[in-house]
């Protein structure tokens, strides 16, 4: 956070001038504040200037990186903090850097998701237009995507072989939202979330339409069994005869 830093003038708007030349800025880029009006004495005499106290608005940058830096410093924890800010996209990528990296992450990546909400609400408190914030740490998101997405196709796999919906576990909403892209390329399965938040959680189904194109394993390993099972019946007659 800026510093206050006091200005005087024969006016206030003489010393709001002086500020802004001296702090090479505009007056959309601060806030000010009147600590004492001009007092105009008689003939001239026991006038008193006009006394402000300027700062610099803080950036959306600068209010994310103070809120994290006090957030760590109350966990005790040493962390760098890269903040890569895109205005024309109005995305913000914030990537950590540190020793005890797991603690932010936490299980399945709910502390993370739970900073990057809260960092959401601090960079969106004074913004005119919304700020997306994608929070990140040794490469985390990119690892839970891969895996997610290796989940999906091996219940894909599973649901095609035994016919038999697949209830996934609760997940957030943009790990559904990969669940569901991952498997959209497939005709043999549908996709879809039931449940209410926190609890949502993505449904795997065998789609009808073309359920019938998939191989039928299981009938040809029933009916090999079965071929088998009246030869090994056979064979024992003809030895008992």
């Amino acid at each position: 956070m800026e510093e206050w830093k006091e200005f005087s003038a024969k006016t206030s708007d003489e010393a709001l001038t002086n500020a802004l030349i001296q702090m090479e800025t505009t007056s959309d880029q601060i806030e000010y504040e009147i600590i004492e009006e001009e007092k105009n004495g008689i003939l001239g005499l026991f006038s008193k200037p006009a006394r402000i106290r300027v700062r610099k608005k803080e950036s959306i940058e600068g209010s994310v990186r103070s809120f994290l830096d006090e957030v760590f410093g109350a966990m005790n924890l040493t962390v760098e903090v890269v903040i890569d800010f895109d205005e024309a996209e109005s995305v913000m990528n914030v990537e950590l850097k540190g020793s005890e990296m797991g603690m932010l992450i936490g299980k399945r990546g709910q502390t993370l998701d739970a900073l990057q909400y809260l960092t959401s609400l601090v960079a969106n408190k004074k913004s005119e237009n919304y700020v997306k914030i994608k929070m990140d740490t040794e490469n985390y998101r990119q690892r839970r995507k891969e895996t997610i997405e290796n989940l999906a196709r091996n219940v894909a796999k599973k649901v095609k072989k035994t016919g038999r919906p697949a209830f996934l576990e609760p997940m957030n909403p943009y790990e559904r939202r990969i669940i569901h892209s991952a498997l959209q390329g497939d005709k043999y399965v549908d996709t879809h979330s039931e449940g209410e938040e926190p609890m949502r959680k993505v449904v795997v189904t065998l789609n009808k339409e073309y359920a019938s194109e998939l191989p039928r394993r299981n009938n040809n390993y029933k009916r090999r069994n079965n071929y088998y099972s009246r030869d090994r019946k056979r064979s024992y007659s003809e030895k008992r005869d």
